[in-house]
């Protein structure tokens, strides 16, 4: 296991290592990226030499260095996949994180593996067979409430598996590893990284009979995740990995949110105690920032805790899938290449471009960058007048009143393309004298147990001035900075105080610094890999849809191997051509629109209206059906595969046949 049970793990993402050296830097405990294929993000691979440039600066401070490999493969991609994963191993990576089961059917090198949120753990039986199985942390889905994680946790054992959960962060509406219209409608599989992201778009919702119920709204986009107030419920509930959204962000995003959510897991940690049991971080040193962290800075739909306390009415961001920013004034005129705005609070300044928005009167958000932005009188206060990019005929319904957003501050994103953190690993200094006076020995013992020494081998001479020979001694000793340390106390023990060149004591603390770095380095162990329960646990069900993602032969015989009896093949081989579930998800619309029959129930005008069921999602040429499983409360979108996505796979797909246990095996009769 990668976690001791008191230990909180802050995991980040990285596109590329230079992020995942800052999230380090801002206090992961973890960062999870792509390796050079197979991960779920087709744009977000990175090759061998940046992971062992990451994986080195991760390793000094005991972070580790998840590799993404959750993609499910085609027959053909098996042994690729293989050979990746040895590659990442031998390059030092501390996991890898999977959806697909055909690859523990391979010989994979001894490395961990993590159950990636694609295998869609929603039970106590998925995560605990999962975890007999093997994998040694598991990422729940992101619509489980507090007592439902709790229920996992439950059933599984702390001792073997770690509970990881998405804390902040982009949402998919669909359960992960359930949803499959960007396939059915383009060919790009998001169960192999290529989402075309058909939930942000704009839809006319109409019932059955052909009336209205919404226009363009984005009723399958879903606001922000952020579990910031949540922490400690997770933390009571089992949860010790918190996970945050992003291998497509940018630098500012993931040095943000990490030092955001490294602050309050320190606070919690430091508050001591935690329902009777002391807490700690997953890695070493402490981190300290040059700003104060803000999630609303970055990017967001708004922000939402999602189904963690139960179901709520404002999880959608309907009106738009982008960043409506923060209110910050209204306008107060609109010349021919300018507007005026009067902000809320006096101490806002606007800056050169800045990003600013605004509703048009079709609720749609329209952008505008200021080129320039100047004081609009010197005796005006909170008076600004700015001149846009772009021409003003293009900005629609822009009016005196109107509210103006801001959702680019130049001032933060300057903050941020600078170094912003610094983190340190606490030692202890100890400085004492050779037998005989004929040298020192600096002895280094930093907050992990690590010990290093270096000597000075020289005779020494007695200081004509003993107290500031000893000042300048602590003073030189303590001067840490180029290194990834920070001085906690200095002691001297000596027979008498003697005088030492500053250069020879830089040498001296430059040797046992380096020493201590070798002793870290030789003490860092790889996470074992957990080994599967024999007999092999019977999976929870004897009979699998396409909605268990098995897209090649060795998954089928992994689920052969646990007990499952009738295998239906993935989606993605396209064997399901009439209408079917093409996403299953806990939001619903019609709870959003207020057309749910509980929530209806009394109310005059609504029964007769609107027919509540089906309802339809229409864009453009493309239509979906809406409909409602009420006993688990869910939403299922259905539709059916485009004939040209059906012929242009027939054509790739005839040399890997797909033909998996459609009906269920005759049991032959016992004599």
């Amino acid at each position: 296991m990668s976690l001791l049970p008191h230990q909180l793990e802050l995991l980040s993402p990285a596109r590329d290592a230079d992020i995942g050296i800052e999230a380090v830097n801002h206090g992961a405990d973890a960062v999870y990226i792509g390796g050079p294929a197979f991960g779920a993000r087709t744009s977000a691979g990175n090759d061998l030499r940046d992971l062992e440039r990451l994986i080195a600066h991760a390793h000094r401070f005991r972070s580790r260095i998840f590799v993404t490999l959750n993609t499910i493969l085609r027959d053909d991609e098996l042994e690729g996949a293989r050979q990746m994963a040895w590659q990442v191993y031998n390059a030092g990576a501390d996991a890898l994180i999977i959806q697909d089961m055909g690859l523990l059917e391979l010989d994979l090198p001894p490395i961990q593996l993590h159950a990636s949120t694609q295998t869609d753990i929603r039970t106590p039986e998925k995560a605990r067979f999962l975890q007999d199985a093997g994998l040694s942390q598991i990422v729940l889905a992101r619509e489980l409430t507090v007592e439902q994680i709790a229920a996992i946790r439950a059933a599984t054992d702390p001792a073997r598996c770690n509970i990881e959960f998405f804390i902040h962060g982009a949402l998919c509406v669909a359960y992960s590893g359930q949803c499959f219209i960007s396939h059915a409608h383009t060919g790009r599989s998001a169960n192999r990284g290529d989402c075309s992201q058909a939930c942000r778009l704009p839809y006319q919702v109409m019932d059955d009979t052909g009336r209205f119920v919404a226009h363009d709204k984005h009723v399958l986009s879903m606001k922000d995740n952020n579990q910031s107030d949540n922490l400690r419920a997770l933390i009571a509930a089992g949860v010790r990995s918190f996970k945050i959204e992003g291998r497509y962000k940018d630098m500012a995003y993931v040095k943000n949110i990490t030092a955001h959510y490294r602050t309050l897991l320190d606070e919690i940690i430091e508050q001591g105690e935690f329902s009777g049991s002391p807490l700690a971080r997953a890695s070493s040193g402490q981190t300290r920032f040059t700003f104060t962290p803000d999630p609303l800075q970055n990017f967001n739909r708004e922000f939402t805790d999602y189904f963690v306390n139960g179901r709520k009415d404002d999880i959608g961001a309907f009106d738009t899938p982008k960043n409506p920013g923060q209110a910050i004034g209204w306008v107060t005129q609109v010349g021919a290449d300018f507007v005026e705005l009067e902000v809320s609070d006096s101490a806002t300044v606007l800056h050169n471009g800045d990003g600013l928005c605004y509703y048009n009167l079709q609720k749609e958000l329209v952008g505008l960058q200021i080129n320039r932005a100047e004081p609009a009188s010197a005796r005006s206060v909170g008076q600004w007048r700015v001149f846009p990019k772009d021409p003003m005929a293009g900005f629609k319904d822009l009016r005196k009143g109107v509210e103006i957003n801001r959702n680019r501050d130049m001032d933060w994103v300057r903050t941020l393309d600078k170094k912003s953190s610094e983190r340190r690993i606490g030692v202890w200094l100890q400085l004492s004298e050779l037998p005989g006076a004929q040298g020192l020995q600096l002895t280094l013992t930093d907050e992990d147990g690590f010990s290093a020494q270096a000597q000075l081998q020289q005779p020494l001479q007695a200081a004509s001035d003993a107290a500031r020979a000893e000042a300048a001694l602590r003073e030189q000793l303590g001067r840490l900075g180029a290194t990834i340390f920070d001085a906690i106390d200095t002691s001297v023990q000596w027979s008498q105080p003697w005088f030492v060149p500053a250069s020879a004591l830089n040498t001296l603390r430059r040797d046992a610094v380096a020493a201590l770095e070798a002793a870290r380095a030789a003490g860092l162990q790889r996470l074992p890999r957990a080994q599967p329960v024999q007999p092999p646990t019977p999976y929870p069900d004897d009979t699998l849809t396409y909605l268990a993602n098995v897209f090649n032969h060795k998954a089928r015989d992994f689920y052969a191997r646990h007990g499952v009896q009738v295998i239906a093949a993935a989606y993605e081989s396209q064997e399901e051509e009439g209408e079917v579930s093409l996403m299953i998800t806990k939001h619903c619309v019609r709870y959003s629109l207020s057309l749910c029959p509980k929530q209806a129930k009394g109310v005059i005008g609504v029964k007769g209206t609107i027919k509540a069921e089906p309802l339809h999602l229409i864009n453009g040429k493309e239509k979906l059906t809406l409909r409602f499983d009420c006993k688990p409360c869910e939403m299922h979108v259905v539709g059916k595969i485009k004939r040209s996505v059906l012929n242009q796979h027939h054509k790739d797909m005839q040399a890997q046949p797909m033909q998996f246990y459609r009906t269920r095996p005759s049991t032959p009769q016992r004599p």
